[in-house]
């Protein structure tokens, strides 16, 4: 296996991991109930999606 020939610095190290950071998901408001979505999906209250009913709730029978 290879052996680094020198220690590499917190400087060299940092660099490299700039591209692992946390990022907040984007939260919206559905337009039908009001409840918080997350953005690009289906709401899991109410089941629409864009204004639209997506899916039919089971409990709406």
């Amino acid at each position: 296996m290879a052996h680094p020939k020198r220690k590499t610095s917190k400087t060299r190290r940092d660099k490299r991991r700039t591209h692992y950071k946390a990022v907040v998901p984007t939260v919206v408001s559905c337009s039908n109930c009001g409840s918080p979505v997350l953005y690009h999906r289906v709401c899991s209250n109410c089941g629409f999606y864009k204004g639209k009913p997506a899916i039919e709730k089971a409990g709406a029978l």
